[in-house]
């Protein structure tokens, strides 16, 4: 029962006709009425509350009822403003009441007429138009009370005379269907309104004045609806027997019946809305049909709806003619030019330029409207009358082969045929029609050309949009979005599923009826006929059946049809649209939980094949480009199949055969990229569903299919088997290829060794017993595989808890030292791969690329995650945010760290057990280094070589001090500092070696200090290799004159002004001295040493920066400086040693009575000593400049140059020598009361 009129209190037993007659109205209602006003306050029903289906009119009169039980209650009925007696008026005055109407709707045509444009009147027309229609409303809704009220029945005839009044109320009858059939021919037809009047249809309905000709529009509708209602209840009220229209029929000899008049009537109006939905159909894209309503305004919509429930409902009690029946006579004339006199039947031809698609249109829209119940409410459950009968007439001239409609039209048709579908009930003859056309047209593209791109038929370039597409055939569709995004025969297969899906539904098997139609079409000579299109076409039709259907019986139907196709004839497109086909139907298989060993074996023995002519062909590239369609489409399809599988339960391992081991080795660049990404996706797609799988058998869950958790696992152990056997060796052999592999392989290792973590038994035999082990050492820790694969192939798994475990319980301590190692080695090697020839440069990214530079600054991230590196880190201070700069200053403060964190231990055996640790870090670092030294470069190379090598030597000196690392030590001083080419003196070193060097030797002078003061047992050896470094670069790096020396600082005097430990400064600084002073100071004969001006300045630079005077200094250089002043006159010369001679005795002051002191005094008596008999006056030349300094220094010199003086005169035999005394005396008179003494002492000895 409809809610509108169901009371809370009403007993259940009732029915419907008395629930209605006990609702009470509080006042007079005001008669129903067509109003397209005020939509948006419907308050979210689908019609206004006046209309004729929500106040209940319509319902009321399909149910006999009064049609307003709570008017025209009073004795006075008011009509067009006079007083009749409400039970006799339409007896008495029924002529003088209709003409009444008439007049007053002359008045309103007139004020239609008359009407200005003027916004001052409208209120007043407005006003005015709307009383007359109130009026006339009002008239004709007392017509239909005053009928079923006081209308009776007539009477059996009797002898009597009949009362004048009862002669009258028995004429009205036939009196009100002459009256009836005088008023349609007063109002005419709707769609021959003026254009004025019509315009109203698009007057908006927001409005609240209207103007007259819109209350005029709804006038007309209005008495065309109650004109159908008042013959309905006249009909009732008589048992439906006929009123004749007696005068009428006497005056015109026609006939005219309350049954004819309400016939043609209905004819006329139906013909009227459709002629004004042709009117709206002409303005409609074929694109834009199910979006574009058919009617101008809800009012159309509502008389739609209003027809369509009073002719239904007349047809179930009498028989009559239904709903559809009167529009498919409406439609059928427009297909047809009737002649002159069909047109005077009353019911006008309309005009149509496209009637065919027209009719599908009106139609699909009029149909929705059956599901609006009597109240006007949506009811999705009612049940819908069809009208297939006419359709499949549509249909057949749809498809007509000899006048077939274009693709454009066609598409609409279907849309409509699919939206009836979705409404009526089954009908495959719908199917048979369609079948019949599309089979002879499968090569078809369905194209409409004004659609552009998007109309063109498409290719499905993958097996997974081809399963989709089918698939999508299934579902419920956005019926008006397919004109758009589907041709007509994907339209047809969303026909075809939707008629196999409800009949399922309702326990029929429509398979079995249109089976035997579908195959019969397809033979031998047919599908050879096939182009790629129609092969397209095939696949989409035996798709979609196969996911509706019977589906091995169809897909091996399919493929036995494409049997049919030669070898020979296909080209690689059609092949690769074959075997995509033919992985649908696998996909098809999958989703349906069906195994497909079948299917895959034939697919995948195909691409064996093919994957073997792909390997023998080498020369022809079009032949290979041809097969790489092909097999592309078979990695795609078999990756689809992966992705899709739930759990890899339905022997997908038949797919990877060993078809892969002759593909891999023959792709390159992207052919391989390609298949090592499916590799990638393979791998991971099975560790996901195993790990999901063994949860569940873990944690005793069942599934629908309870041995499914056992059965899965079986298959994944033999699609890991695949795996490893056809895809592994490949990989394996490429870790050390000639060029840097790419970063897909590392991926793909890194994907096979979590596989080995997963499923170990499956792994190759070779790798075994420990086959992540195995794998680790392929691919991460051996020193000969490419750094940018390490480093990837790490970066995957060093954060891998389960693979920390896994080592972890195999008692492998040795995992996190290794995977640093291989760190040390990728940062190391960050250019092995540049040209040797390149200039160096500062930026890294300019000569490393991008990727591997961010793939390294990922490493060092993960590096600093290890707990080893974090505990070193940690005892060393030192933030874990150094990891995440630059690889290179990552490496050195990891290396500072650890030698922090060796210091602070305090027991041997601790330092013993890190003194192995980091030597597990370095490995064979020197063997890391050797592409660099081999060829010389690249610069960038060289440079991060000799850096981070000598941050070990100098941050690692404690540790390479020992016995167990000074072998390394050993290596790198021979390897790096004193290799053969240096220790050629006359052979110049490439530049970039060089300046490698002298910006990293301070490092490795100040680390070998501290080891040569540190070592017991290898002392002497490591002070003679100091001196070796010291001797080879000393003079490479020493300028030809000290003018340059501050433009590029010497390495020693880096390494010796750098803040070292006093004891390592010291070596360093005796060590470097020496070496000076041996090679550098020697004078041959009385000939200077070649660059004297720049060693003395190296030297006066060292005291100058150290602010200090050691006992080397004064030992090992202040006697050759001295010599220098006395035999050199070079000003430059001279200048330097004056000021290295300054700088010692004023740091060694004579009265400091210190060890220095003590020396320097012993160096000047030694040079007085020696040169004073030959160069007497130069020697007291420079005691003079020394008094200067220090008199005292002079002061304890006197006896010696005293004794010496006189020595010399004893040797020369001549007595006195009065130059040389005068000398003395003046150099004595610098020495005060001392030197007074002597001068005293020397001119007595003269007397």
């Amino acid at each position: 029962m409809d809610d509108d009129f169901t009371a809370s209190s009403t007993p259940p037993f009732l029915t419907e006709s008395l629930e209605m007659a006990m609702e009470m109205e509080i006042e007079n209602s005001k008669p129903p009425c067509f109003s397209c006003a005020f939509d948006s306050q419907n308050g979210g029903r689908s019609f206004p509350a006046e209309s004729y289906l929500a106040s209940g009119s319509l319902k009321r009169v399909l149910l006999r009822l009064d049609p307003s039980p709570n008017d025209y209650e009073d004795d006075v009925v008011e009509l067009f403003g006079f007083q009749f007696v409400t039970e006799m008026a339409l007896v008495e005055s029924c002529g003088l009441l209709f003409g009444l109407l008439r007049q007053q709707i002359y008045t309103l045509e007139d004020l239609v007429q008359t009407s200005s444009s003027d916004f001052g009147q409208a209120a007043n027309l407005h006003s005015e138009a709307e009383s007359i229609r109130h009026q006339c409303i009002q008239f004709l809704n007392y017509v239909k009370v005053f009928i079923f009220r006081y209308l009776e029945p007539p009477k059996d005839e009797s002898d009597g005379i009949l009362h004048p009044y009862e002669e009258l109320e028995a004429q009205l009858p036939s009196t009100l269907v002459e009256e009836l059939h005088a008023l349609t021919m007063h109002i005419g037809h709707l769609c021959e309104l003026p254009s004025s009047v019509l315009a109203a249809f698009t007057i908006q309905h927001q409005a609240k004045l209207f103007p007259p000709s819109w209350h005029l529009l709804h006038l007309y509708l209005d008495i065309y609806w109650m004109l159908l209602e008042i013959l309905h209840v006249l009909d009732e009220k008589f048992m439906r027997q006929v009123v004749y229209a007696n005068n009428f029929i006497n005056v015109t000899g026609e006939n005219l019946t309350s049954i004819s008049l309400f016939e043609t009537h209905c004819g006329n109006l139906i013909s009227d809305l459709i002629s004004l939905s042709v009117n709206k159909y002409m303005k409609v894209r074929p694109s834009e049909a199910l979006s574009s309503h058919h009617y101008p305004c809800t009012c159309i919509k509502e008389l739609w709806v209003l027809l369509i429930q009073l002719l239904d409902h007349r047809n179930k009690g009498t028989h009559t003619e239904s709903f559809w029946s009167l529009v498919n006579k409406t439609l059928k004339n427009i297909f047809e030019r009737p002649s002159s006199s069909e047109r005077m039947s009353g019911s006008q031809t309309v005009q149509c330029k496209d009637p065919l698609s027209f009719s599908w249109w009106i139609i699909s829209h009029v149909a929705s409207l059956y599901q609006f119940d009597r109240n006007g409410n949506l009811d999705e459950k009612k049940q819908k009358e069809s009208n297939w009968k006419f359709v499949e007439e549509l249909l057949k001239k749809s498809t007509d082969a000899q006048t077939p409609a274009l693709e454009e039209h066609l598409r609409m048709h279907l849309q409509c045929c699919l939206t009836l579908c979705s409404s009526w009930d089954l009908n495959l003859s719908i199917v048979t029609i369609l079948w019949d056309h599309y089979s002879k047209n499968l090569n078809s593209s369905f194209t409409v050309p004004w659609l552009g791109l998007k109309g063109l038929a498409s290719i499905s370039k993958t097996s997974l949009l081809m399963f989709e597409l089918a698939k999508s055939c299934c579902c419920e569709q956005q019926v008006p979005t397919l004109y758009k995004s589907s041709n007509s025969y994907f339209i047809f297969l969303c026909i075809l599923a939707r008629m196999m899906k409800e009949a399922e539904s309702n326990g029929v098997h429509p398979w079995k009826q249109i089976k035997g139609r579908i195959y019969s079409k397809f033979h031998r000579r047919r599908m050879q006929e096939l182009t790629e299109v129609g092969l397209q076409n095939f696949f989409n039709l035996f798709l979609m059946l196969a996911i509706v259907a019977e589906t091995e019986d169809i897909v091996s139907r399919a493929l036995d049809l494409l049997d049919f196709l030669t070898p020979c004839s296909l080209t690689m497109s059609r092949r690769a649209l074959i075997w995509r086909g033919h992985f649908a139907f696998i996909l098809i298989y999958v989703e349906k939980n069906m195994d497909i060993s079948v299917l895959a074996e034939k697919l995948s023995n195909a691409f064996r094949e093919k994957a073997k002519e792909f390997l023998v062909t080498k020369n022809d590239y079009t032949q290979k480009q041809n097969l790489w369609t092909v097999l592309s489409t078979y990695i795609d399809g078999v990756q689809e199949v992966f992705e899709t599988s739930c759990y890899l339960s339905l022997s997908e391992e038949k797919l990877l055969n060993d078809g892969f081991t002759m593909l891999l080795p023959a792709c390159r660049g992207a052919e391989l990229s390609m298949v090592l990404n499916f590799l990638q996706v393979v791998l991971a797609r099975l560790r996901s569903v195993h790990e999901r799988v063994s949860q569940g058998l873990q944690l005793g869950t069942t599934a629908p299919d309870t041995q499914l958790p056992l059965v899965a696992k079986e298959h994944h152990l033999a699609v890991a088997s695949a795996l490893w056997r056809n895809f592994f060796p490949y990989l394996k052999s490429q870790r050390m290829s000639q060029m840097p592999p790419s970063p897909q392989l590392a991926d793909t290792a890194a994907g096979f060794t979590l596989l080995a973590l997963d499923i170990p038994s499956k792994a190759l035999s070779d790798l075994q017993p420990q086959p992540v082990l195995s794998m680790m050492q392929l691919f991460g820790w051996d020193d000969m595989v490419w750094p940018h694969l390490v480093s990837r192939y790490l970066s995957h798994l060093i954060q891998n808890s389960a693979l920390c475990e896994a080592f972890s319980s195999m008692g492998y301590t040795s995992y996190e030292a290794l995977t640093v190692r291989s760190w040390f080695r990728c940062v190391l090697q960050m250019f092995i791969d540049q040209p040797s020839g390149m200039l160096a440069k500062t930026d890294a990214e300019g000569t490393v690329g991008k990727a591997y530079t961010e793939q390294l600054t990922e490493m060092t991230r993960l590096i600093s995650k290890l707990s080893e590196v974090q505990n070193i880190l940690s005892k060393a201070h030192v933030e874990e945010s150094v990891f995440k700069q630059d690889p290179k200053n990552a490496l050195v403060q990891f290396i500072k760290a650890v030698g922090r964190t060796y210091s602070s231990l305090q027991t041997l055996p601790e330092k013993s057990a890190m003194v192995a640790k980091t030597l597990e870090y370095l490995g064979d670092v020197l063997k890391n280094v050797k592409p660099y030294l081999k060829v010389k470069g690249p610069p960038e190379g060289l440079q991060l070589t000799y850096r981070i090598i000598g941050c070990l030597v100098k941050f690692w000196a404690p540790i390479l001090a020992t016995s167990k690392a000074q072998q390394l030590l050993f290596r790198i001083v021979d390897c790096l500092l004193l290799p053969h080419s240096v220790l050629q003196q006359d052979k110049e070193l490439p530049v970039a070696l060089l300046s490698s060097i002298q910006e990293s030797l301070p490092l490795y002078l100040q680390g070998l200090s501290f080891i040569c003061c540190q070592s017991q047992t290898q002392g002497a050896y490591l002070n003679q290799l100091l001196g070796s470094i010291i001797q080879h670069y000393f003079g490479r790096f020493l300028p030809s004159s000290p003018s340059v020396l501050g433009a590029n600082q010497h390495p020693m005097l880096t390494a010796l002004c750098s803040s070292i430990t006093a004891a390592q400064m010291l070596r360093l600084r005796k060590t470097t001295l020496h070496v000076i002073n041996e090679n550098y100071l020697q004078f041959k004969g009385n000939a200077p040493p070649p660059r004297l001006a720049s060693v003395l300045a190296f030297i006066l630079d060292v005291l100058q920066r150290t602010q200090s005077i050691e006992l080397c200094d004064i030992e090992l250089v202040l006697p050759a400086v001295l010599k220098c002043l006395l035999l050199v006159n070079e000003l430059q010369v001279k200048k330097l040693s004056t000021d290295i001679v300054q700088y010692m005795v004023e740091g060694c002051q004579a009265g400091s009575g210190g060890e220095r002191a003590t020396q320097l005094t012993s160096v000047f008596r030694q040079f007085i000593q020696d040169y004073t008999a030959v160069y007497d006056h130069r020697v007291f030349s420079i005691l003079e400049t020394v008094a200067v300094l220090d008199q005292t220094l002079v002061t304890s010199l006197i006896s010696t140059i005293t004794q010496t003086l006189k020595d010399s005169e004893h040797k020369q035999g001549l007595g006195r020598n009065t130059a040389q005394r005068e000398a003395y005396k003046r150099l004595l008179s610098y020495l005060a009361e001392a030197g007074q003494n002597e001068i005293q002492k020397l001119e007595d000895d003269t007397e």
